[in-house]
């Protein structure tokens, strides 16, 4: 049996910083805004699946919620993780397993860059406490070779992480709500060329969840259910050049976000033309750049004009995390995407509010990206 499969309901812990509060109390929060949207109780749940970076055992939330014995699954895919419990959930309900599921996405992370604990990936734990393993590094040295490869400023970094900040201002769920003028992103201390600190997301706090179900019952709990049409996860097709180690050789190699992109709108029947709103992993505003042509969105060096004629903002052509992304919510890596899901799910409904696009969005498309190179992508639609 193949089944359809719909999202029905969708909750939120805003994300920032919550002393006192555990990573597993806000995806509680996130769990009862998921099933107070899709007009369930948790003993209605059949199973679960969840991700963390800092929680190792997520499943102990039914603990909090309720034991009514349900198959929970955990899983854990660096940035990707949110792609990772989302392809799980829908497959399952797709095969038939299960009529109604939920995925789940919950951090805690502590103040400052990220660092990666090494001993992880066999590193010594004293390469992390010097300093050697943070993520900046890489992430400027691959803006700065892509900026220059393609002949795209500065400043349209700048410009990405100054429409972040708006749209950030618009979400009440976002970490960071004050808009940032492109001059004092451009002026604000330099971490790695060409980014600096204003360009970077923040390691944060938060939760979100996404219940669905098969899509020819979604009827019985919204009006407007929004289907899943795809979700792929990506690796790279040989060696690495990413932040983790690595013991393969180092060669460069199309983007595992290439792949995953192609492949869901393969699997999905749709291109990026058909696409009204888009989520794009932001680490930084030159991921986002980069993003924008690893996805398909346009040509390589095509975003300098795109974004100059406002193409990405809201009320543009291809609206561009219409919720302000990272740079602007943060990331708890394990929720990141559930967030992504839980704005294209209220865009496609109409129910964005200040940061609604415009002209009845019918399809929404999301792309995470995950150290040392794993990528999923999403495509929902109405």
């Amino acid at each position: 049996m193949t089944n359809e499969v719909a999202i029905i309901g969708v909750g939120m812990h805003p994300f920032g910083r919550f002393e006192g509060k555990t990573a597993m109390q806000m995806g509680t929060d996130a769990i009862r805004a998921a099933l107070t949207d899709a007009g369930l109780e948790w003993r209605d749940v059949q199973f679960a699946v969840g991700g963390s970076w800092e929680v190792a055992n997520p499943d102990a939330i039914v603990g909090m919620m309720g034991l009514t014995g349900i198959p929970f699954t955990n899983v854990f895919n660096a940035c990707a993780t949110s792609a990772s419990a989302t392809e799980a959930c829908a497959d399952a309900i797709r095969l038939g397993k299960y009529d109604i599921g939920i995925a789940i996405g919950m951090d805690k992370h502590p103040r400052g860059a990220f660092t990666v604990d090494p001993t992880l990936v066999g590193m010594p734990k004293w390469y992390g406490e010097n300093g050697q393993y943070l993520t900046t590094k890489f992430f400027g040295m691959k803006a700065n070779r892509y900026l220059h490869d393609h002949g795209i400023s500065q400043e349209t970094l700048a410009k990405v992480a100054a429409k972040n900040y708006r749209n950030g201002g618009l979400n009440p769920n976002a970490f960071r709500r004050k808009p940032i003028s492109e001059q004092e992103i451009l002026d604000s201390p330099m971490f790695n060329y060409p980014l600096t600190h204003y360009m970077f997301c923040a390691p944060d706090e938060g939760a979100a969840a996404v219940i669905m179900c098969r899509a020819d019952i979604a009827h019985r709990y919204t009006s407007k259910p929004i289907f899943v049409r795809a979700v792929e996860v990506r690796t790279r097709t040989y060696g690495a050049y990413e932040v983790n180690t690595t013991y393969a050789p180092v060669q460069e190699d199309v983007s595992p976000s290439v792949y995953a992109a192609r492949s869901a709108f393969e699997s999905a029947g749709v291109s990026p033309g058909d696409i009204d709103v888009v989520q794009l992993q932001d680490t930084d505003a030159g991921a986002e750049i980069i993003h924008m042509a690893e996805a398909g969105f346009c040509a390589d060096g095509e975003q300098e004009r795109l974004i100059a004629e406002g193409a990405t903002e809201i009320s543009g052509s291809l609206p561009v995390n219409t919720d302000g992304g990272l740079i602007a919510n943060g990331e708890p890596i394990g929720a990141s995407g559930m967030r992504q899901l839980h704005e294209l799910v209220l865009q496609l409904r109409g129910t964005a509010g200040d940061r609604q696009v415009g002209g009845t969005p019918t399809a929404g498309f999301a792309l995470l990206y995950g150290a040392p190179g794993t990528a999923g992508a999403t495509i929902v639609t109405t």
